[in-house]
């Protein structure tokens, strides 16, 4: 029996029952059918211009993002299982965020040690007793979750700052409606299109107090060069808000205005896809080019509301991920409902010792490490490779953190040898304002690759349409 649960079959019991439709419907599928649908999908994301960039990559830096035609499907009520771990968890980061840059209370209680908040690079101390609109510091939060062998969910990571590929969960779905409409019609699936109207209802709903009448909202992007542009011009043609650069906004007389062809507007509500450092020149890094001068001090002032705000990493920093099931529980005196993935914490001495002795059985991340950089997994590693990390964390322990190699779910997925299980991850998409939204589903990645654990789109990884049933 696999070590893997099959979310189709399960680990032997047979087809589990929301797959029911979606297996009738493949084995009516032929292979020219097959064939054709994926190159009507390829077809559909190239139009669309649905790329991503990959950086230090000798091949051409803009590609497609490989879209498989098999759903991922959850029943109703694993997803309000699901439902009720992810709000308990934002929930928890948020008022994490808020004690950190306030009291500090969680410190003072031993619970999370000083120095791993105030040593950490995502700590912003500029942002020491400010207090964001409704008290919310991340308003757009990626929760990515894994399922394991024992058909257990675990949230892998936390994305709090700038969360990527809502727009590949959108226009997933938008693709297979126009490719099996039938599918559609034999099933209730929960929709995800309303996510642009509800993400502009959580904007609006984080207006600075300031803000008289209808906000203004911009969507701040770092340019073309970015690998989510497409998202970027996406959210904000989708939302109908201005997408805007640093040199189209800026501050005067202690306000911030766009730009326009006539005369200048104030802005109330910025969601910026830019990081913390490049944001204000004036307050972070002074050589920028990226961000709007003074910015910040009017956010200080209460005059805009900055989405999600500087800071927001801290919450999302995986040496930090290993203390959330203590903030869960410091901050709403329950036991987390969402379990983490254990984790050893490579600046303490007896982790290090235990990780540099089972580097070949780990996975080995950096702390600020994304898109699947920077990472060891040591069951598919050369000897070579594993001798060269263990360099790297001898040389900086303080970088890395490390976790078992977990047996990922698989999902049916095309393959050129046919139907072939591929493992998954999840990215629910949650947003926080006058209350919390929770898209149902989220996006699905998959790692293409035989074998492969690691899902990245910039790994070779791609994605799937992830339904919800509905009762």
């Amino acid at each position: 029996m696999s070590r893997y649960f099959d979310e189709m079959n399960g680990k032997g019991e047979g087809l589990r029952e929301p797959y029911a439709r979606i297996q009738n419907w493949l084995k009516g599928l032929g292979p020219d059918q097959v064939h054709k649908a994926l190159g009507d999908a390829e077809a559909i994301f190239r139009k669309q211009g649905i790329t991503f960039a990959v950086y230090g990559s000798g091949e051409a830096s803009e590609r497609l993002i490989p879209f498989d035609i098999v759903p991922r499907v959850f029943a109703a009520q694993e997803w309000r299982r699901l439902s009720l771990g992810i709000e308990q968890r934002v929930r928890a980061l948020n008022a994490f965020l808020h004690d950190i840059y306030h009291r500090q209370e969680i410190i003072r209680a031993g619970r999370i040690p000083r120095e791993a908040i105030i040593n950490n690079a995502a700590f912003v101390p500029e942002m020491m007793g400010l207090d964001p609109a409704r008290g919310i510091y991340s308003h757009i939060i990626g929760i990515d979750i894994v399922r394991t062998g024992d058909n257990d969910f675990h949230v892998l990571e936390d994305n709090c700052r700038t969360p990527s590929g809502v727009s590949y969960m959108l226009e997933d779905r938008e693709a297979m409606m126009y490719l099996f409409p039938q599918l559609f019609a034999q099933q209730r699936v929960a929709p995800v299109e309303h996510y642009p109207v509800m993400l502009r209802s959580t904007l609006e709903s984080v207006a600075p107090p300031a803000c008289k009448g209808e906000p203004v909202i911009v969507l701040l992007t770092p340019g073309i060069h970015n690998s989510a542009f497409f998202e970027h011009a996406f959210l904000a043609d989708e939302m109908g808000v201005e997408l805007c650069e640093g040199n189209d906004l800026f501050v005067s007389d202690g306000w911030l205005y766009m730009r326009t062809t006539q005369e200048p507007k104030k802005v109330d509500v910025v969601y910026r896809r830019i990081d913390d450092a490049y944001l204000d020149p004036l307050t972070f890094r002074p050589d920028s080019a990226l961000g709007v001068p003074g910015i910040f001090d009017v956010y200080r002032a209460g005059r805009v509301t900055l989405v999600n705000a500087p800071g927001t990493g801290l919450a999302d920093d995986k040496a930090i991920y290993s203390y959330i099931p203590d903030v869960v529980e410091f901050y709403t005196g329950e036991r987390p409902l969402l379990k983490n993935v254990p984790t050893w914490r490579c600046a303490e001495a007896d982790s290090l010792a235990y990780v540099l002795d089972h580097l070949a059985e780990l996975v080995v991340k950096e702390v600020h490490g994304s898109g699947g950089y920077g990472m060891l997994v040591g069951p598919t590693s050369s000897k070579a490779e594993i001798e060269a990390f263990r360099a790297k964390l001898k040389a900086n322990a303080r970088n890395y953190i490390a976790q078992p190699t977990l047996a990922l779910s698989t999902v049916p997925t095309f393959a050129a040898q046919g139907l072939a299980p591929r493992h998954v991850d999840l990215r629910p998409f949650v947003l926080s304002g006058d209350k919390i939204r929770i898209t149902p589903g989220g996006l699905t990645r998959v790692a293409l690759k035989e074998g492969s654990l690691v899902v990245n789109s910039s790994q070779g990884g791609g994605t799937k349409d992830t339904w919800v049933l509905e009762d």
